[in-house]
């Protein structure tokens, strides 16, 4: 699939850094007194950094990213020099995408290519440009499970983030399962959300009425299809007319995917009933 990246002109950038305070998946690093793009695998492409850019040095191109290459980025950013090498190796770690990781130590070693590996204990840095909050993390214990009781139940949550445009479809958790996609007012209104609809599977939410860029969305979710190869997608809506958007979304997906997996949809009413179920495909 195609999709849209950030492009920064190394001419016309002055370092001022505004552009990475407004990433909000923390791909971009002023490295060497220039914005550099540190990881193709976090940029989606919809320029919230160009407009805090000044100078107009930032521009979005559209090129081929199925699937994606850690060897070609590599390629890509070793000649860039020691200190971007090191900026996305970090991306890497902190973003969880261990396996990528792995890919690109073995690349290095086997090219001779001397730089400090992240270590396992690194942390998420906030100076760097990366927001804490979007950290991608699985979680294991009484989130993913366990024992229920009378007086409580554990969260069915296996993994973070969960927003649709700050989940990255490479990340491990989402590989081979099966995803539910919520519209945001649906765990709220549903008193059985994580018993009926979440247990066992993966989360993404999102507003098709409030959040911006939704081109994104489409983007993303045929992502997972193809790449993560999701099993199956489950969508949960609310029955407000907005929410048909947020199905609209998902099914248009699947439609431009090169996998055909099943698709299952539930309609949730304002007082948390059950309105109707649909199998789509």
């Amino acid at each position: 699939m195609k999709r849209k990246i950030i492009i920064i002109d190394q001419e016309k950038c002055t370092g001022c850094g505004l552009c990475v305070s407004d990433c909000p998946e923390g791909a971009l690093r002023i490295i060497d007194g220039k914005a550099r793009l540190v990881g193709d695998l976090l940029c989606d492409g919809l320029g919230a950094c160009m407009k805090s850019c000044p100078e107009d040095a930032i521009s979005v191109e559209e090129r081929e990213a199925e699937p994606y290459d850690e060897i070609r980025v590599l390629e890509n950013i070793v000649p860039q020099g020691r200190n971007v090498l090191q900026a996305h190796l970090e991306h890497l770690k902190n973003h969880g995408q261990s396996e990528y990781l792995q890919q690109a130590i073995a690349y290095l070693r086997e090219n001779r290519i001397a730089v400090e590996l992240p270590q396992e204990s690194a942390a998420c840095q906030p100076a760097g440009g990366h927001c804490p909050g979007s950290q991608s993390r699985a979680f294991v214990g009484p989130q993913a499970g366990g024992a229920e009781d009378a007086s409580s139940r554990p969260s069915q949550l296996t993994h973070w983030p969960i927003q649709l445009h700050l989940i990255s479809p490479a990340a491990p958790h989402f590989r081979n399962s099966d995803l539910l996609v919520a519209a945001d007012c649906a765990a709220f209104s549903y008193g059985d959300f994580h018993k009926d609809f979440l247990k066992g599977k993966t989360l993404t939410i999102a507003c098709p009425k409030l959040d911006a860029g939704q081109e994104v969305y489409q983007q993303k979710l045929t992502a997972l299809i193809d790449e993560a190869e999701l099993k199956s997608i489950s969508v949960v809506i609310m029955q407000v007319p907005c929410c048909s958007g947020l199905l609209r979304h998902v099914v248009d997906a699947a439609s431009r995917a090169k996998r055909r997996i099943p698709i299952h949809c539930v309609v949730v009413g304002l007082q948390g009933e059950i309105l109707r179920e649909q199998a789509l495909a």
